[in-house]
């Protein structure tokens, strides 16, 4: 059989599946217990082009054939989509109300925040969880975070966010417990936005 020589290269998932899913899943709940920390993986994995070694490993670990997973035209690679397809089995959707987990690789145009579904009033856990590439967690505009698992406040300096996003944010609070959580990504590090914390910019 002839290898397709226009066909991306599929690149290797966790060296050991289990540990590794196991760590990167306890990475993963200390980010949402405290959000706002930046929490290293300390698992490598081989990433497809454009994702960061860290938004590869949260697919890895979180999406199966039973969440959808919607992409952005960043995220959108052939590369990137041939390896979720066969190291996740998640199906990939244009609709973003249906998808359980959004990949964004490019933050500056991403959708609106009720562009995706915020879960409802009996199951509000069925939301969209958005995993947000973006250049820092550290050089952009500082924000005060309040909230369970923040003492007093913390400030993370989110780079690369669209202007809208914060107010948006605050807004979409009105909705709790429904809404959608969100995992800053940068490189091998993350940073936890559950939908409980509320923000002052």
């Amino acid at each position: 059989m002839k290898r397709d020589l226009a066909a991306p290269e599929l690149r290797p998932a966790f060296a050991d599946p289990v540990f590794d899913t196991q760590a990167v899943f306890r990475t993963l709940m200390s980010a949402v217990a405290y959000p706002g920390r930046i929490f290293p993986l300390d698992r490598s994995v081989s990433a497809p082009h454009p994702l960061d070694v860290a938004a590869t490993a949260l697919c890895l670990t979180l999406a199966d054939f039973e969440t959808p997973i919607w992409l952005d035209g960043r995220a959108s690679s052939d590369e990137a989509r041939s390896y979720l397809r066969f190291h996740c089995e998640a199906p990939q959707t244009t609709d973003k109300k249906s998808a359980r987990f959004a990949l964004i690789a490019d933050p500056s145009s991403m959708p609106h925040l009720m562009d995706f579904h915020p879960g409802d009033v009996e199951f509000p856990d069925r939301s969209t969880t958005l995993i947000v590439q973006v250049p820092s967690l550290t050089e952009g505009p500082t924000a005060s975070w309040f909230g369970p698992g923040i003492n007093q406040v913390i400030k993370p300096g989110i780079a690369g966010l669209p202007d809208w996003f914060w107010p948006e944010w605050n807004l979409c609070s009105e909705i709790y417990p429904m809404g959608v959580d969100v995992f800053f990504i940068s490189g091998d590090m993350l940073v936890g936005l559950p939908r409980a914390v509320r923000v002052e910019v």
